[in-house]
């Protein structure tokens, strides 16, 4: 019977004309379980763009160098950049507040910093769908301070989800184990897992899955490449599915250290019903959500071109997959909570 429901739910999110392709793919802990449902060409071991989900990767680099005692939450971020690179980064009501900012701050979104991502009139999404371009931590940084922080950190009793948090994050993991970002997950995460198709971007040639702004397929290598801890992996379905039961089962790191990351606070009304832990996304189902009410909790990532990767313990079941509509990227969450509701 819930094979058939996910069958409806998935057959109704693809009859949208804004979907050109899409795959769902889920599993419980085990994998006794299995579904998959494909659409518009796309399988379960077809490449897609991670997007955000690429946050979990640097969230676990984070985890495993704090559990080696390389570094700590409450690490001043200046501490890991030379010659006052970020001095003016976050100027809030005329008080600097740059070094004051955490490992903690960055990784729960409390920094209070903008997103340049996706804020301003001349947002760095709106620029991409006209041009492809590189962009550097530096240029980041430097736009970052052109605009204002929206609270000193970890005040207001809330997050701010923005992109430059992450940024950050991959400098410091760089420069804490002494390796390039793409060395640091292979050797933390797709060695040890024996991902083989699953990569960070880092350089224009190499393959990355086109995406989908309403009915334009776009290419941006050089942009991907430049999203790189934030935003810049590619997998599949399938070795996502591995990744997300590893980041929850404690394969990767010490599953204790968890206890450390779930204080939830909620992101910025746009991200509505999502709340931001420890590096990664919250959805509470145990009132109304979405027009839908349900039991517990989704826990995971996802992405802003509709890639989504979410644990729901309540039934331990994992859903990943991908929409690949950037126009729409909340059509992703969507379906994941109503694959949860129905998951009876």
């Amino acid at each position: 019977m819930v094979t058939k429901q996910y069958d409806k739910i998935f057959s109704r999110i693809v009859k949208s004309k804004q979907i050109h392709e899409s795959v769902l793919f889920i599993q419980n802990r085990n994998g006794d379980f299995s579904y998959k449902n494909e659409y518009g060409g796309k399988s379960i071991d077809a490449p897609l763009l991670m997007a955000s989900i690429t946050k979990l990767f640097t969230t676990t680099c984070i985890l495993i160098l704090l559990e080696q005692g390389k570094l700590s939450l409450d690490d001043k971020v200046t501490r890991f950049f030379d010659n006052g690179k970020l001095n003016g980064l976050h100027l809030y009501k005329g008080q600097e507040y740059t070094a004051k900012l955490t490992i903690a701050h960055l990784l729960f979104q409390t920094s209070g910093l903008p997103d340049v991502s996706e804020e301003g009139k001349n947002n760095l999404r709106k620029r991409v769908l006209h041009e492809d371009m590189n962009i550097t931590i530096d240029e980041l940084i430097a736009l970052t301070k052109k605009m204002k922080p929206l609270f000193a950190p970890n005040t207001m009793n809330r997050s701010h989800y923005a992109d430059i948090n992450f940024y950050i994050l991959g400098q410091i993991i760089e420069s804490v184990a002494n390796s390039s970002l793409e060395g640091v997950f292979t050797s933390f995460i797709f060695e040890p897992l024996g991902l083989e198709k699953t990569y960070l971007v880092i350089d224009e040639d190499d393959f990355i899955p086109s995406i989908y702004f309403k009915n334009n397929a776009l290419s941006l290598p050089k942009y991907i490449k430049s999203c790189r801890a934030s935003g810049g992996a590619i997998t599949t379905a399938r070795e996502m599915m591995v990744f997300i039961k590893a980041f929850f089962g404690g394969d990767l790191f010490n599953k204790e250290i968890f206890r450390e990351l779930e204080k939830y606070m909620k992101l910025q009304i746009s991200f509505y019903p999502i709340q931001y832990g420890g590096g990664y996304m919250r959805i509470p189902l145990g009132g109304f959500t979405m027009f839908f009410i349900g039991k517990g909790e989704l826990i995971g990532h996802s992405g802003s071109t509709g890639s989504f990767a979410f644990y729901y313990p309540e039934k331990d079941l994992f859903f990943v997959g991908d929409v690949n509509q950037s126009a729409n990227p909340a059509t992703a969450v969507r379906m994941a909570i109503r694959l949860a509701v129905s998951s009876k």
